[in-house]
């Protein structure tokens, strides 16, 4: 498997504290079956003022350390990349880095607040011939039934969406799980990752949403999840390449998606 959003860069962010957490969640990954990791620290002016050329230069020592402890896992370079102006200009000139040098790039909208012109945003990253991949949008406070729409919009005009493994699983909540179900049966999730931060909580564990996913839309679109589409990026394929998302789940949605969304609703 290939995990394309985990903080396992030690003291970089909020992430991994030190070396010896991030060679342990290491060493949990590979244990989970995951070869390959994109280390994607936060870009976030004033709060995580990471560069490409730190990011860079930390993955090239952290590479030392995994080969020291024979630990068989490849990293590959990218970043959790916040709202930002000219975000375009910036990821053209080469300032912040994408998934393996590749179109795509981890995109993450505030987590608290919708933004303003956020749809506006992504078209303008596409026009630019990036391929922005949101993150976890399951877990947005602010993702609704008003909202919503917006992100089917932005998936069908070519952005791609990231769902967190724990949000799969239920290990973020009953909401967030109820948004990652609904965006899973709607054929709007193209890959799966972990968004990794600890050994013991946020762990670098993509197996249990794998098979969550597998008894859902099968094992061909699980694998599609966390292999086919995330090797694609990092070959930098076209989208058209690559397996197309499933067609939308509406068997079972008005009495299972009732019952969950009216409780996502109360906890709000």
């Amino acid at each position: 498997m290939i995990d394309l959003h985990c903080h396992l860069l030690p003291g970089i962010d909020d992430g991994s504290p030190d070396e010896a957490t991030s060679l342990e969640m290491a060493r949990i990954a590979v244990a989970d079956g995951i070869r390959t990791t994109a280390c994607t620290p936060h870009i976030y002016p004033g709060l995580y003022p990471n560069t490409k050329e730190g990011i860079l230069a930390a993955i090239a020592s952290f590479r030392e350390a995994l080969a020291a402890e024979n630990i068989p896992l490849r990293l590959v370079e990218g970043a959790d990349t916040h709202l930002a102006p000219d975000l375009a200009g910036q990821i053209k000139a080469g300032k912040i880095p994408t998934l393996n040098g590749s179109r795509y790039f981890l995109f993450e909208p505030p987590h608290h607040v919708a933004p303003p012109r956020l749809e506006d945003t992504v078209f303008s990253l596409l026009a630019a011939g990036l391929i922005p991949v949101i993150t976890h949008p399951e877990r947005l406070t602010w993702l609704n039934d008003q909202h919503y729409p917006m992100f089917q919009r932005m998936v069908l005009s070519g952005a791609w969406m990231q769902l967190t493994a724990g949000s799969v699983t239920g290990h973020f909540g009953k909401r967030p799980q109820h948004w990652a179900e609904r965006i899973l049966d709607d054929g709007l999730c193209h890959i799966l990752a972990t968004d990794a931060r600890h050994i013991s909580r946020r762990r670098p564990v993509l197996s249990e949403a794998r098979d969550r996913v597998a008894l859902r839309l099968g094992e061909q679109e699980a694998l599609h999840l966390v292999f086919t589409r995330p090797s694609g990026i990092l070959q930098n394929l076209s989208p058209a390449a690559l397996p197309a998302l499933p067609a939308a789940r509406h068997d079972s949605r008005p009495i299972h998606y009732f019952w969950k969304g009216l409780f996502g609703k109360m906890r709000q």
